[in-house]
């Protein structure tokens, strides 16, 4: 899951969506392999630990790139929380699921949220030809005549409930971007690692803090957070938020892909199909994009 920076996308650009859209790309593949990283810390820490290591960690990288202490809230400190407390859950709950369903699939029933969402935001009957087609490749992507079997139903809880918090921190990301500019990014990064880390702590302890552990966390890290979020804000600003949205459908494609390369994780036929799929709605949104920028969602 990667997550959504905080600046408004500019609507009315008409340019090339090219570089936006290997941004994107690009921040997805590095969340992909940060969240396949993650999973090896699980023996270590378990989910909780691992959680608290990439917002922590997150939230340094994010701090130096985007100086949050320049902020001045004032009457913005509610959103700003919710924010960041939106943000931390949505992490935590991800890491969860990952305990117990492959990396793909997570993600595929995360985007529910955020794909709800650009459905909501669609003005063109174009939008919503590839929203659909990418809906249709997420149901194949998830082995549901199997799901019983094949993923674990508290997994899939934890993935569900990630996927309506990711949708929500959408929406007070955008309100944060639009009060506090793009240091609300790191801003919210730090709150979500106050609340987090205690609880990492509790669950790991003292583990956390071994060098083995910390090396791998850094890793995580900047794969996770820092290198995602510079390269969504190229996206941001030139993408419409349904096509952004759309886009975004690549993501349990491309998740599913690192999970069989780092974590041996196989995709069926079915699940192949689906990765096609996703691969034509996303170039499909790309090509309408060339000539039109939707406005953002409220």
């Amino acid at each position: 899951m990667s997550v959504q920076s905080t600046t408004k996308p500019t609507a009315g650009l008409a340019q090339p969506a090219v570089l936006p859209t290997l941004a994107l790309v690009l921040a997805m593949i590095s969340f992909a392999m940060g969240a396949s990283l993650a999973k090896r810390l699980y023996p270590l820490v378990g989910a909780e630990g691992a959680t608290a290591l990439r917002l922590v960690i997150g939230a340094v990288f994010l701090t130096v790139i985007f100086r949050p202490w320049r902020l001045r809230p004032r009457g913005h400190w509610r959103t700003l929380l919710c924010y960041g407390v939106t943000l931390g859950t949505m992490n935590l709950m991800f890491y969860m699921a990952l305990q117990s369903i492959p990396l793909g699939p997570a993600i595929a029933i995360e985007f529910l949220g955020p794909l709800a969402l650009a459905v909501f935001a669609s003005r063109r009957r174009t939008d919503l030809l590839w929203i659909g087609l990418a809906a249709v490749a997420l149901a194949l992507l998830l082995p549901l005549s199997q799901a019983a079997v094949a993923l674990n139903g508290r997994g899939v809880a934890f993935a569900l409930g990630s996927g309506a918090l990711w949708a929500a921190y959408i929406v007070f990301g955008q309100r944060a971007g639009r009060a506090l500019g793009s240091s609300a990014t790191a801003a919210g990064m730090i709150v979500a690692a106050l609340m987090i880390a205690p609880i990492g702590v509790a669950h790991a302890g003292t583990a956390l803090f071994a060098p083995h552990v910390l090396a791998l966390g850094l890793v995580v890290g900047l794969l996770s957070s820092a290198l995602p979020y510079a390269l969504e804000m190229v996206a941001l600003r030139r993408l419409s938020s349904s096509t952004y949205g759309t886009l975004v459908s690549a993501e349990p494609a491309i998740g599913a892909v690192m999970g069989f390369v780092f974590l041996g994780e196989f995709l069926s036929a079915t699940q192949w199909l689906a990765v096609g799929l996703i691969v034509l709605s996303s170039a499909g949104a790309t090509i309408t994009a060339h000539n039109h920028v939707d406005p953002s969602i409220d």
